[in-house]
């Protein structure tokens, strides 16, 4: 007979304490750029008015999104490499799972809405400030949490309806859905199908909606006359388009493939990608590759 466990144990990335150390020191040092670049990201585009466009208020929202996404996982994780503490409450990890869920969802999401924006600039710029209002910009941004909620419910939910046998043992940094469940001594099929359709119906739905948008675009952009207009309709697309291929190319590398939930040792790395490398890099990417952040940047630091 097992007793249902209290915790879990952490155990993604033993190593010896050198390296715990060195990846504390990793950790903690991302996490201070990404807060520090997505703040500033947030502070040009609310002190600039020629940034209050549905672009950048998307911009601003996927900022203030990336700062809670790795919010939920890098500071327990540094601390877990700095003291040695790798345990988590039975709650506490449920917790963790939802609000990582949340966000990465609300992230995908978002990334769809602001391929349509710019679809909309592009293909339709006559009509971009009647199609895209103000109301629209409020209600895809409240859809995308929304979907984030629904999503972190359900996995969540799922989850944790399994049994949990010790030692409890998670072979990740967090609390990811997939490690969780591969530490269940229950039969997990079910969650891992249930895991497998919600996630890669919202990978591969999104994803479209990138996709096809893209396709429109790149359509338009050739059929423009000057090479001046492409170039300018090119160079405000260029930082999404990395964004969306550093995003989905990893979370479909994890969630959106059958087997996903048999490699643990091989998401570990994969996770540290989209979870603290990819929010601490958009910022710097939406600054090198735009014009118009560059120069609002240029001037706040004037002022």
């Amino acid at each position: 007979n097992h007793t249902r466990i209290t915790e879990f144990i952490l155990v993604g990335f033993k190593s010896h304490p050198g390296s715990q150390l060195f990846l504390s020191v990793l950790f903690s040092t991302m996490y201070i750029v990404t807060l520090v670049g997505n703040v500033c990201m947030i502070l040009i585009i609310r002190m600039d008015s020629n940034l209050h466009t549905p672009m950048y208020f998307f911009l601003e929202n996927l900022s203030t999104l990336d700062i809670c996404y790795s919010s939920v996982i890098t500071p327990r994780a540094t601390l877990a490499f700095l003291l040695g503490r790798r345990n988590i409450s039975y709650n506490g990890c449920a917790s963790q799972m939802f609000f990582f869920s949340l966000f990465g969802t609300a992230e995908a999401f978002f990334l769809a809405v602001m391929a349509y924006d710019r679809l909309t600039a592009i293909c339709n710029p006559l009509l971009y400030q009647v199609i895209m209002s103000k109301r629209l910009c409020v209600l895809m941004v409240m859809g995308s949490y929304l979907s984030g909620c629904i999503n972190g419910t359900i996995q969540t939910g799922f989850t944790f309806s399994l049994s949990f046998c010790g030692p409890g043992e998670i072979n990740h940094f967090f609390c990811d859905v997939a490690a969780v469940i591969h530490a269940s001594c229950s039969d997990t099929l079910v969650n891992e199908l249930v895991m497998l359709a919600v996630c890669g119906s919202i990978i591969v739905g999104t994803a479209l909606v990138v996709f096809i948008s893209y396709g429109y675009i790149i359509v338009t952009i050739v059929q423009m006359p000057s090479a001046e207009s492409r170039q300018k309709a090119f160079s405000t697309c260029s930082s999404h388009m990395m964004t969306i291929c550093l995003f989905f190319g990893t979370v479909f590398f994890m969630y959106a493939q059958p087997g996903a939930t048999s490699s643990p040792n091989k998401s570990n790395t994969i996770s540290v990608f989209y979870t603290i490398v990819i929010p601490m890099l958009n910022p710097f990417i939406y600054t090198l590759r735009n014009k118009e952040v560059k120069g609002s940047l240029k001037k706040q630091l004037k002022r």
